[in-house]
């Protein structure tokens, strides 16, 4: 974690220094999208050119960079280079205590069945309690990083007695199926894969545990500011997608299966597992992401407190959905 917050301070001093240079201008020519491994609605938009379609109207061209996890999007938007993204609460939390400028701009999934620990098929791991003097994958920083805490904390086991290996997914998976490591604490579409295909057991998720694993839509701050109606146009293309995967789920499970390549069961699986939403974000999701921070900040994951409320942004997804429903 400390590392990864230095290279985000490091990432704002040199997008201070260019701001102080060049400065940011009004005119936007470009949007660059954050996209991750997650069953998004950005993947839908993606494949069929909606967000190029509608900002080209526009004058500006649409560029995406995917990413394994949520930490690293933060580097991006610390230097310009990310106007928006989806990540998941963990994530959040340690960009705005490395401040990092940006906004929750909408809620994107309430997270009850997005994260979890998973063993392997016959393991003799049958609960949490039971990882101890175990060897744990998780992607420090993540959803998953902070939801292993949450349910070590649930069953009272110290994460002192547990041997945390920090992992991305794409080393992380390997891993898992190989033996290396005893459990993994990951989000979907991962979670799917590993039951479905590798028949693996979840010791623990965000029901199990009445913990909200939330997902948010992040602008950077400064691109807000100075481009609201391109906020709101991003909002109102991401809406139309969410509602277009809901009206049409099979055409959906097709386009993700084939993206991702993935079997339909397992995307079927995320789905249902994760709806995605484009929603404000609720007194409720608020008051759990800061219960989560001020775990972290008591874990010392983060290092100072922090008013979660201080990110969100609901201005733009108030009005989008207010236009939907005129």
């Amino acid at each position: 974690m400390k590392k990864w917050l230095f290279l985000i301070a490091a990432s704002l001093l040199l997008a201070a220094c260019s701001a102080q240079t060049s400065g940011e201008k009004k005119e936007v020519k470009e949007i660059n999208i954050g996209i991750q491994q997650s069953l998004s609605p950005l993947w839908i938009a993606k494949e069929k050119g909606w967000f190029e379609g509608a900002f080209e109207k526009e004058g500006i061209e649409v560029k995406w960079t995917e990413f394994q996890s949520g930490p690293p999007q933060f580097e991006g938007l610390a230097a310009g280079k990310l106007d928006f993204s989806q990540v998941g609460n963990s994530p959040v939390i340690g960009g705005q205590a490395a401040d990092v400028p940006f906004k929750e701009i909408a809620l994107s999934q309430d997270g009850l069945k997005a994260n979890a620990v998973l063993v392997k098929e016959n393991s003799d791991i049958e609960s949490i309690e039971d990882l101890k003097g175990k060897k744990v994958a998780v992607a420090k920083g993540s959803s998953g990083f902070d939801f292993l805490h949450k349910a070590l904390k649930d069953a009272g086991v110290s994460p002192d007695d547990v041997e945390i290996i920090q992992l991305q997914p794409d080393e992380a998976m390997p891993a898992f199926e190989n033996g290396s490591v005893d459990a993994w604490s990951i989000w979907e579409p991962f979670i799917s894969l590993q039951t479905i295909e590798n028949n693996a057991s979840i010791l623990a998720n965000g029901e199990t545990i009445e913990s909200y694993s939330p997902g948010f839509t992040l602008a950077r701050s400064g691109f807000a500011e100075k481009n609201p109606e391109e906020v709101e146009l991003f909002l109102e293309v991401y809406n139309k997608t969410v509602e277009w995967q809901k009206a049409n789920k099979e055409e959906a499970i097709s386009i993700y299966a084939n993206i991702k390549e993935l079997d339909e069961k397992v995307v079927e699986s995320v789905l249902n597992n994760t709806e995605a939403l484009n929603e404000p974000i609720t007194d409720e999701i608020i008051q759990a992401q800061q219960e989560t921070a001020d775990f972290q900040f008591k874990l010392g994951v983060i290092d100072k407190e922090i008013d979660v409320s201080e990110v969100v942004d609901n201005q733009f997804i108030e009005k989008v959905k207010k236009e939907e429903n005129k």
